[in-house]
């Protein structure tokens, strides 16, 4: 049918309205219902939004002026406003100042996942010919990439045990280190690298320091503040901490968030804005879940270690556990990841996981629900026994990421799953 009759002129009013002084143009005559579909309620000036308690869900994918000199005065800085989608959102920028706060940095970088902060972080700031050293106890797909697709691009790995530090010496004498970077705690032991010694012997041979504190997050660990130059996240885990959204955070010194934040505009790896929204409303709680999470862990590797069907507990705050006058020295919580290993091998860790009821049998980690898996079988089944073996990958060992339920409910759930051990 045509665009015509009463309806279609009382629909159009409001671009009428609109059009009439757009660029200084001469008033225009009613809009068509197709093209009020399009410009109606939206180009005679924006609802008032500065006064929302929430952050608003910018979505859009660009941004217009008004005209060409509003343009040049934003391309030379008399005019604050964005370009496009994949250079900056309003939604996707208070993130990265919240999370800037959180860990005392002079910028952050928010994008689409954890693994699009730690590829487009070394991506960036490694160059060819360039070398990185890495820690053995990391999360495998960080692992994957970094010694089988960073060789490809002439970059050297060496990859030392944590808290080696005579190897870490050795391998910055014998090589062009650009970067040392590790998990703190790691995947899935759980191993605490003493942030400060590190970055005292890279700084004197002018590496810089990434530390990856996705399991310690701000509450527990200040890696900036303990001589790291930049700290990651996967925001998915506990600073979202819902299970419900993916998204990854670099935060640290301007100059390198800058050279990471250029190449991340390059390739693209955009946080969504309702994922953004999701991540500002799920830090406004951290404080809060961090502390329950740190507290149950800690009671539920206490009473784990002292399970007669338990070979051994890896939890850092644990006087048992490797680093844990490292831990103590430089977190305030121990988190909410617990590793254990049941007491046989990989049949007898299946009837366990099979018995659980209480946690879902699921990767990731950090959300206020409970997630258990056997790193074994869930991340490195493809590998197979004897590659597992070689990269320190139990066939009896657990993850359990403890969420907020009540503890006692956790404790008896894990209790009537371990009588099923043989």
């Amino acid at each position: 049918m045509p665009d015509s009759g009463g309806d279609s002129k009382l629909a159009a009013k409001d671009v009428e309205a609109s059009l009439a002084h757009q660029n200084g143009a001469p008033k225009q005559q009613p809009a068509k219902l197709s093209t009020t579909a399009v410009h109606g309620g939206e180009r005679g000036g924006r609802p008032r939004v500065a006064d929302a308690l929430t952050t608003p869900i910018v979505q859009t994918s660009t941004y217009h002026f008004r005209n060409t000199a509003e343009l040049i005065d934003y391309n030379e800085g008399r005019f604050e406003s964005y370009e496009y989608g994949r250079y900056g959102n309003p939604t996707s920028q208070a993130c990265e100042a919240k999370i800037k706060e959180l860990e005392g940095a002079e910028d952050c970088l928010v994008s689409a996942s954890g693994m699009n902060a730690v590829t487009s972080m070394l991506l960036s700031l490694v160059p060819s010919g360039g070398h990185i050293v890495t820690t053995s106890d990391c999360y495998w797909r960080t692992r994957q990439f970094m010694q089988n697709f960073l060789p490809k691009m002439n970059v050297g790995v060496s990859v030392i045990k944590p808290n080696d530090l005579e190897a870490l010496q050795q391998a910055l004498d014998s090589h062009n280190v650009t970067l040392f970077f590790s998990e703190s705690p790691t995947n899935p032991y759980l191993r605490c690298v003493d942030i400060p010694a590190i970055s005292r012997i890279c700084h004197a041979k002018g590496a810089a320091v990434c530390i990856d504190s996705t399991f310690a997050t701000p509450m527990n660990q200040q890696a900036l503040a303990l001589g790291a130059d930049l700290v990651l996240h996967s925001a998915t885990k506990y600073l979202a901490g819902h299970n419900d959204v993916l998204a990854g955070a670099l935060a640290g010194r301007k100059d390198l968030v800058a050279k990471v934040r250029e190449f991340h505009h390059i390739m693209g790896g955009v946080v969504d804005p309702h994922a953004a929204y999701l991540l500002l409303r799920g830090i406004k709680t951290l404080q809060l879940r961090v502390e329950r999470h740190n507290a149950s862990a800690m009671e539920i590797a206490r009473r784990l270690e002292a399970h007669p069907k338990i070979d051994r507990v890896w939890y850092p705050g644990l006087a048992s556990h490797p680093d844990h006058s490292i831990a103590k020295s430089q977190m305030s919580g121990f988190g909410g990841v617990v590793s254990f290993e049941v007491r046989g091998g990989l049949n007898e860790c299946i009837s366990f996981i099979d018995n659980v009821k209480l946690p879902y049998i699921a990767p990731s980690l950090g959300g206020v629900e409970s997630l258990i898996e056997m790193p074994a079988v869930q991340s490195y089944w493809g590998f197979g026994p004897e590659k597992r073996a070689q990269i320190g990958i139990k066939e009896n060992l657990v993850r359990f990421s403890i969420g907020i339920e009540d503890v006692e409910d956790i404790w008896e759930d894990l209790v009537q799953a371990l009588e099923h051990v043989p």
